[in-house]
């Protein structure tokens, strides 16, 4: 029996192999690179170099729209093009999808919430959570960002003391992971994860280092697998996964997570029955969904799996900004130093109006703050793809027109149903040559848009319209917290190992070191006590 299945999954590979070599490519007047391998293309590439490096190379030497091949000699395009990605994300609607493999990533990290959904399941779970993300909400989530940056500080200056010096080096993700945690735990849900103190909470070591555990410099069977599981029923899909022993971390995850958010959830509605709600996102999402239409309102597995997309999307993304954040002010003694002096600036201002803490107004007062927080998510952001499927016909326009393989200039594509598109966040975002991280360019007035796009600083970094990120002002506000806290605490400096850092193609952007991917994410950065300014 074991035999003849695998005979009929090997006649079903040739078969689809004998039919995508055979069937001419839309594509192929547009140029890219020859591929490396006729089973892989140039998935390796793609998915297994450092975040970035093939979309550089493809977008300097054939434009901002690239052919390249994915399994079997399958063409599909890297999109950079701003035109492009703008009618992709924000003007198209659900006539482009997130692909299917790509929502079934979400499903496993996250359950059937916001990241998994699309249509009008998507659109119905959106309106739900929306009421929790606004600025006003936001506004009030800034004090659980300081408190939990502070905690960790505290715990590195007892560490420092302890060890009778000046200085430790601490690896930024394990202790940024605790944190925001901890502050996804405050402000989302109203509930104390502990895990900045307690390195044995579940929940907080199963988070940590998920993506690079999970995903990183994946072997050539799972490229392959991720590839052509484009071409599987969702349903099958999940069953496999569902039963893969090699997701273990995963299940496990879910498992715990779901745990925790049955308890919050029924916590959340003895609350608002009993007229004292919180004003934590979980609390506004019981709420509105309590007050939705009946057809309306989400399940309880999508109530589940919102608790899930929180945590994976407002704790994995963050931390990883936040430690390259780091990483960039320890490799720039200048900025950090102009930093901390708008800091100590700002801390005088509020000290006048007779008040001790920063607040969000703060925050979007302070100009080169604002920039230090564009930069990174310009320069290193976290997601990498945005991956879309074309649900019908479409004419993809371009802002720059590129020259195809027969010399004519192509200025649209006529995309066919069914095919796909990577949207390259990082290629986009370093668009007309930015290729240097510059803080300053956000205040030089060097930064033009020429097609409005994403709902920050015309970055892509939290993808645009109808799928945009729903907590983007959160993870803004959160970055721009912790750099305050850590700054007004220490003094950042490089390590000799910070020369071997790796941008890792994680599902998320995660920060290795090379040769020592075993070891998960790694951010070695000195950390140097400074004097309390008195203010």
């Amino acid at each position: 029996m074991e035999t003849s299945t695998l005979l009929i999954l090997a006649l079903v590979v040739a078969l689809f192999v004998v039919y995508k070599v055979c069937k001419p490519s839309p594509f192929s007047n547009i140029a890219g690179p020859e591929p490396k391998s006729f089973m892989l293309g140039n998935l390796r590439e793609l998915l297994q170099q450092p975040a970035g490096l093939a979309e550089f190379d493809w977008q300097r030497t054939y434009g901002d729209v690239v052919r390249f091949r994915a399994s079997f000699g399958t063409d599909q395009l890297m999109v950079a093009d701003p035109k492009a990605l703008q009618h992709v994300m924000q003007s198209s609607g659900y006539r482009w999808r997130k692909s299917p493999v790509r929502r079934e990533i979400a499903r496993l990290t996250s359950g059937k919430g916001l990241a998994w959904a699309d249509g009008d399941v998507h659109t119905r779970q959106r309106k739900v959570m929306l009421p929790g993300f606004r600025a006003p909400e936001t506004k009030y989530f800034v004090p659980f960002f300081i408190s939990c940056a502070e905690a960790m500080c505290s715990g590195w200056k007892e560490m420092i003391v302890r060890n009778g010096g000046q200085s430790h080096i601490f690896n930024f993700p394990e202790y940024i992971s605790r944190a925001t945690l901890d502050a996804i735990g405050q402000a989302a849900f109203d509930y104390d994860f502990g895990s900045t103190n307690n390195h044995e909470n579940e929940l907080a070591n199963l988070y940590e280092s998920l993506t690079a555990n999970a995903f990183s410099a994946p072997p050539d069977l799972a490229v392959l697998m991720l590839d052509l599981f484009r071409h599987v029923p969702p349903a099958i899909m999940e069953f496999i996964n569902d039963h893969n022993p090699k997701l273990k971390a995963l299940h496990r995850v879910a498992s715990v997570a779901n745990d925790v958010a049955s308890r919050l959830i029924a916590q959340k509605i003895e609350d608002i029955k009993g007229g004292n709600p919180n004003k934590d996102i979980m609390t506004f999402l019981v709420q509105s969904n309590m007050s939705e239409n009946p057809k309306s309102r989400l399940t309880e597995e999508e109530l589940l799996a919102q608790m899930r997309t929180l945590i994976f999307g407002g704790h994995e993304t963050i931390t990883n900004t936040i430690c390259w954040a780091a990483y960039e002010m320890a490799r720039n003694p200048e900025l950090q130093a102009r930093l901390r002096a708008e800091i100590r600036a700002t801390e005088e201002a509020i000290a006048d109006r007779g008040e001790t803490e920063f607040t969000m107004q703060d925050f979007e007062e302070m100009p080169l703050l604002n920039a230090m927080a564009k930069e990174t998510l310009r320069y290193h952001p976290v997601a990498i793809h945005l991956y879309r499927t074309a649900y019908e016909d479409d004419v993809l326009p371009l802002l720059k027109p590129i020259i195809g393989k027969s010399g004519e200039i192509i200025s649209e594509i006529h995309i066919p149903k069914g095919a796909q598109v990577i949207g390259s966040v990082s290629a986009y975002n370093r668009y007309q040559d930015s290729f240097e991280f510059n803080a300053d360019r956000w205040l030089d007035g060097h930064v033009k848009a020429e097609v409005p796009l994403g709902v920050y600083a015309n970055l892509a970094t939290f993808a645009s319209g109808i799928r945009s990120c729903i907590g983007w002002r959160f993870a803004v506000t959160e970055l721009q917290a912790f750099i305050v806290v850590l700054l007004r605490n220490f003094e950042l400096e490089t390590t000799p190992k910070l020369a071997k850092i790796r941008r890792e193609s994680a599902l998320a952007m995660v920060p290795t070191i090379e040769g020592e991917l075993d070891k998960g994410s790694q951010l070695p950065i000195k950390v140097s006590t400074i004097p309390k300014v008195e203010v």
